[in-house]
């Protein structure tokens, strides 16, 4: 099946045998029944499993009914907020990423169009988790007064579903696939890379078409407008940021002489972790105790590791995965100095609930990383992304500064407290939830008149 057939069959309204109003349970004021979807739900994946855990929290804590709709690898939710799991075929599962399935798993034509994408070396997620959320929608129908999208923005999902769509984009993932396709050598791998984000097409197809979209940073805004050519009135930000619950000082905490901790979610260009490990072989010139715990998985080839061995620094980088919040924020807590040397990020979960913790922090400018970490030597240490030597400078210097790491960490906490907490995002995405219910009545209405 061709992209535009897909495309043109996902967009046709749903139809149900259920009855129910989609929109009874949401008045103006009242408590509102969302799903909300996640393709990729897995908090110790990346960002978008936080977002879904934490978003998915304070909505119910504001007395909203939460239904997250998940695929592998499925959400960690909190309690009062319901999963249901609509699995796909998990074809990158670890320990055998890019399996084949056996014939007994295939149980239609969409599972069969997520293996065949797959083998001809694209990535299916997006797409067909669409579908299967659509057909899902469908048998559900009256359920729900919103359906929230956390970034599939696959054709199934266009038209109607039986309650207005929101959806929110992090950042266009085609700046990823630039950085990607800057980082690759050779006419097959940027082929390669061309193909895996061949789904980015659709994506843009689909983000054209919304009528609410929710992103978490003006910089991400700008790139929405500019990659996906979504109209700026269509947009909104509403700032994400840090459990302050679990991310703050703890002085029983003992500070770790050295300790640079960074969160990578995956060993790719756009994370900038090399250029750390860069940077580390110089500060160990002059702080010999320096050394870095990375929250990620340890890569067993590729430019971290090369460069982890090509500098003798083995014994001086860690890399811990699969820790809880609590473990994660106890390790914060003990580094003199949290780093995101990311070349562009969307938003920084990782920026945030490292200044929550109360921990100097150094920082790119890449992205939208500014609007969460503030100003230069007021709130961080900033320096250009993708320079090893100014991250070594900024990393020497607050480390041989006890002064200098009380202020700035101290500034930062002040400054997330004040703009980025998960209570003040839902509350934001709320008021989106309830203009896009407003104007799905306006349409309403309006056809009923005719």
């Amino acid at each position: 099946m061709t992209a535009e057939a897909i495309r043109d069959a996902a967009s046709r309204p749903v139809v149900s045998d259920r009855p129910g109003d989609a929109h009874g349970a949401g008045g103006p004021e009242g408590a509102l029944r969302i799903a909300l979807l996640t393709y990729k739900g897995n908090p110790f994946c990346g960002g978008q499993g936080v977002y879904v855990r934490h978003l998915s929290r304070e909505l119910a804590a504001l007395g909203h009914r939460v239904e997250v709709i998940g695929a592998q690898p499925y959400p960690v939710l909190d309690e009062g907020v319901t999963l249901t799991e609509l699995p796909s075929l998990d074809l990158y599962r670890q320990p055998d990423p890019f399996r084949t399935p056996s014939r007994e798993e295939i149980r239609d034509w969409v599972d069969a169009l997520e293996v065949g994408t797959m083998w001809t070396g694209g990535f299916p997620e997006p797409l067909t988790f669409s579908l299967r959320a659509r057909r899902h929608l469908a048998a559900r129908r009256g359920e729900f007064d919103v359906v929230h999208d956390n970034q599939t923005l696959g054709y199934g999902l266009l038209g109607d579903l039986g309650a207005p769509l929101v959806t929110t984009i992090h950042h266009p993932i085609t700046v990823d696939r630039e950085l990607d396709l800057a980082a690759a050598r050779g006419l097959a791998k940027r082929a390669s890379v061309r193909r895996w984000y061949a789904f980015t097409r659709m994506q843009k197809r689909v983000a054209r078409r919304l009528d609410s979209v929710l992103t978490v940073s003006g910089t991400s805004r700008d790139e929405i407008v500019e990659h996906l050519r979504v109209r700026p009135a269509r947009i909104s930000v509403v700032h994400i940021g840090a459990d302050s619950r679990v991310f703050s000082p703890d002085a029983s905490v003992p500070e770790v002489p050295g300790r640079i901790v960074t969160t990578s979610s995956a060993d790719v260009p756009l994370k900038g972790l090399v250029h750390l490990v860069e940077a580390l072989a110089k500060v160990r010139t002059e702080q010999p105790h320096a050394h870095l715990v990375v929250v990620g998985k340890r890569a067993d080839d590729g430019p971290v590791a090369a460069a982890i061995e090509r500098l003798g620094l083995g014994d001086a980088v860690e890399f811990v995965k699969g820790i809880s919040d609590a473990e994660l924020a106890d390790l914060v807590r003990g580094a003199q100095v949290a780093c995101v040397p990311s070349l562009y990020e969307g938003f920084s979960l990782p920026a945030a609930e490292a200044m929550a913790t109360g921990t100097p922090l150094v920082a790119t400018t890449g992205g939208a990383i500014p609007e969460v970490a503030g100003r230069d030597g007021e709130t961080c240490l900033a320096v250009p992304p993708g320079d090893a030597g100014a991250l070594a400078q900024a990393l020497t210097r607050l480390l041989a500064d006890g002064g200098l790491r009380r202020r700035i960490g101290a500034a930062g906490r002040e400054r997330v407290l004040a703009r980025f907490t998960w209570r003040q995002a839902a509350l934001g995405t709320v008021e989106r939830y309830r203009e896009a219910l407003e104007a799905s009545r306006g349409v309403h209405g309006a056809r009923g008149g005719r």
